[in-house]
């Protein structure tokens, strides 16, 4: 799996489609169709200041929450345009848990491909967003909520180009949520874990470093309860930190304000 994740299909101009473009407010945002090499499209949204200048990147993967109506790219949209007006360029990307019922379509024997597939896409998406003009990759942040964060340590182990990542309310073993359903029991449960560690968010979360990572998570997840969270931070090697919020899975206001504060600080973006 790994070994497929490393050698991806490079991002060409020849993928994308822009299928809008809209300016409003000092902000250009631009609706994609991205076309993946697995056969299917993603859409993405990006957001860049109007006017020319050196910009930082932000890349934003989003939840798995179907019965939330930000459950999809719109979740970080209000977030992204604040930080495009403080001199940031955001990529909104769609994902295999877009789909509201991706969960209970799935197997466990296509977990291990759409894992490939979702690194790859993401990997690309990167190759996208540093494309953009004006970009300084050396102030590039990953923000990843739930399984997007979970995808965002494996894509970024392998890659090595942002610089920050905000994981929030990300657990650290694959099998920790795809065993929920369907179940599995004795041994087809075990080889099941046995062929998801080597790609588990906390096998790689120590090869983020030297980048800055910031863990945020829920007191009240039932989905990440604490002694997961602690194991999570645990492995990240410094520069690290982590908060937690008097909330549940979807955090709260407070880790909003705490997470575009850091991202304002780290990327050195006008405050």
């Amino acid at each position: 799996m790994l070994q497929k994740m490393r050698e991806y299909h490079k991002f060409e101009s020849s993928d994308l489609r822009i299928v809008r473009k809209r300016t409003e407010d000092g902000i250009e945002s631009q609706l994609l169709v991205i076309q993946t090499p697995f056969g299917y499209r993603r859409v993405a949204e990006l957001f860049r200041p109007t006017e020319d200048g050196s910009f930082a990147a932000i890349l934003y993967s989003h939840w798995y929450e179907p019965g939330s109506p930000d459950s999809n790219r719109s979740q970080f949209v209000e977030e992204a345009k604040e930080l495009t007006h403080a001199g940031a360029v955001c990529l909104l990307i769609e994902t295999l848990w877009s789909d509201p019922d991706f969960f209970l379509k799935r197997t466990q024997e296509e977990d291990a491909q759409n894992s490939v597939e979702e690194v790859v896409n993401t990997r690309r998406a990167i190759d996208l967003l540093l494309s953009q003009p004006g970009i300084d990759s050396k102030r590039f942040a990953y923000v990843g909520h739930d399984f997007g964060g979970m995808y965002g340590v494996l894509a970024g182990s392998l890659d090595q180009r942002p610089t920050h990542y905000v994981v929030m309310a990300a657990t650290p073993h694959f099998p920790d949520w795809y065993l929920y359903a369907p179940k599995l029991e004795g041994e087809a449960r075990e080889a099941f874990i046995r062929q998801m560690s080597d790609i588990d968010p906390i096998t790689h979360i120590p090869n983020l470093s030297p980048a800055e990572v910031f863990l945020q998570f829920g007191t009240d997840d039932p989905h990440v309860p604490k002694e997961r969270a602690q194991e999570f931070f645990a492995a990240a090697r410094d520069p690290k930190e982590t908060k937690w919020y008097e909330s549940g899975h979807g955090l709260n206001q407070e880790a909003t304000v705490d997470r575009k504060a850091w991202l304002k600080e780290k990327l050195k973006l006008n405050l």
